[in-house]
This record gives C-alpha cells, structure tokens and sequence, in this order.
C-alpha cells in the first residue's frame, strides 16, 4: 500500500518524531493535518506548524496547519472538522502529542502532574473519540500512538510513578479502543522506541548536551510507523510495537543508518521486560 491521497491528523507534528512521520507520507503526497501549539517559534526549540507545513510541502505532500491544545476537547472537535472538510476525510490518526517530567513523587507538583495527565492521558482519549466518526468512513483506518508496552514491573513505576501512569493511560487507550472498534475495522496500534531518539525537545530537556549522541534519529520511528500504517487495518490492531523489532521483521538488519554517533553506546529506552532483547543485526 502506499499513503498517496490519504490524509493523516498528527497531534505534536511540528517537530521531532511527529514531523519525521508527516515527511514520511508526504513522500507518497499524503494529505497532513498539523495539530500543535507551536504557532510561534520557542525560545529554545526549531520550528513551528507553519515551517513544518512548507517542508512537507516541498516533500510532496499537502499540508493543513492547525493551531491546536488538545486540552481544549471543543478545540480538539473543531480541529477535527476542519481537516475532515478541508481534505474530504480523515484516514489516519496519529496522537504524537505528550508531556514528559520525569520526577519522584516529592518533586511531582500538581502543575506537573495535571499537564501529563491533561496531555497524555486525557488528550489522547478525546482527540482518538473526536476521530473515530470521520474515520468510520475510510477505507483503511488507522490510529497510532507513541505510547509503550504496559509493562507492570515496579521499577518503571518507582522513579516516576506520575509519568509512567500517564504513558500506561495512553497504552490502554490503545488496548480498550482496538476492541471496542475492532468490527468497525479501525485499527488501534501503539509504537515505541527501543532506544532514545534525538529530538529538539529531548535536547532541551537534557541536563546533558551531549545526551543526544546517545540517541536514534526520528526516522526510525517514521519508518516503523509508515509499516504499520499502509497494512491493512482489519488484519493489524491491538499491538505494542517497537520500533527497531518491527522493521526487523521487515528485513531490516542494518540500523547503524539511524544512529546519531555511531561511536557511542545506545541509551536503552524504558518501559521494556528484561527479555525483550533487540532484533539480530547491525545497531
């Protein structure tokens, strides 16, 4: 399958993982929809909705830059509309959209708390709701979250309990609306990445600058997503995926292309049981 003509809504899509996904379709001149708060350029991070709408056009494909916070749930419905009348439709959902703060329970004010949970959890859940009915009309309809395998052992738990239980909210968000729209043939699938990946807002975030040689580049991310999101919907829902194990189940056995400085080690991500071992090949 290919993505041409298909129109993606991607929550967080003008930057990082988000925008290498969009780039991605728009090499098959995929329709995108741009759902982010980034109207203006930020202190510390590139980019903007509008800067990545013009690269995606250059890349081939067609772009629909909407100032969107997905807290806003009459926001988010509007937004929703506006795509599906603008483009004829909606055929794909990405929620890349998601706040991070890593902090023990002491050091987890209300403010901290409440935008992870506004974001990840909630925002997920209402902006996933407000595509379903515009997605009941495509032909092949996917929704991809950046969320991670649930898994339940205290040590993911204990560092940043908070977070991790926003991030779960995501992943059941995932596991409860593959079922419940299974018979609808919409697809629900979650992908994550078995190391960290180089983006500006981890950058950011970092205490250490150089934490990014660590990293893969978004791309891999985009190409896993790309894979998941051209099978067919009725044949692929419910499913955690990483994205390093997908590609490989592909044929990939090279992933050095990925790497950020090949001449450091990998940071491993979270969220992974101790037998989840990364695929055979070049990493």
């Amino acid at each position: 399958m290919s993505l041409a003509g298909k129109t993606l809504f991607i929550s967080g899509g003008s930057r990082g993982i988000g925008l290498a996904v969009a780039l991605r379709a728009a090499r098959d001149g995929a329709n995108l929809v741009l759902a982010a708060k980034t109207a203006e350029p930020h202190a510390h991070l590139p980019g903007t909705i509008y800067t990545a709408a013009e690269e995606i056009e250059a890349a081939g494909g067609k772009a629909l830059p909407l100032v969107l916070d997905i807290r806003d749930v009459d926001a988010v419905e509007a937004a929703m509309a506006q795509a599906a009348q603008h483009f004829g439709g909606i055929d794909i959902l990405v929620n890349n959209a998601s706040a991070i703060s890593k902090t023990p329970t002491l050091e987890t004010e209300a403010k901290r708390y409440d935008l992870m949970h506004d974001i990840n959890a909630r925002g997920t859940f209402f902006v996933s709701k407000a595509a379903v009915p515009y997605l009941k009309k495509a032909a092949n309809p996917h929704v991809l979250t950046m969320s991670p395998p649930i898994n339940l052992d205290p040590a993911w738990f204990k560092p940043h309990v908070a977070y991790t239980m926003s991030k779960y909210a995501m992943s059941m968000t995932v596991l409860g609306m593959a079922e419940e729209y299974r018979v609808d043939g919409i697809a629900f699938n979650s992908l994550w990445p078995r190391y960290g990946i180089a983006t500006a807002a981890i950058e950011f975030a970092a205490a250490d600058a150089d934490q990014l040689k660590h990293c893969r580049t978004p791309e891999i991310m985009s190409d896993a997503a790309y894979e998941i999101l051209t099978r067919p919907s009725r044949e692929c829902t419910g499913n955690f995926f990483i994205d390093d194990t997908l590609l490989a189940e592909t044929g990939v056995t090279d992933f050095s292309k990925y790497r950020v400085d090949p001449s450091v080690p990998l940071r491993v991500g979270m969220f992974f049981a101790d037998d989840d071992l990364p695929p055979p090949g070049k990493h």
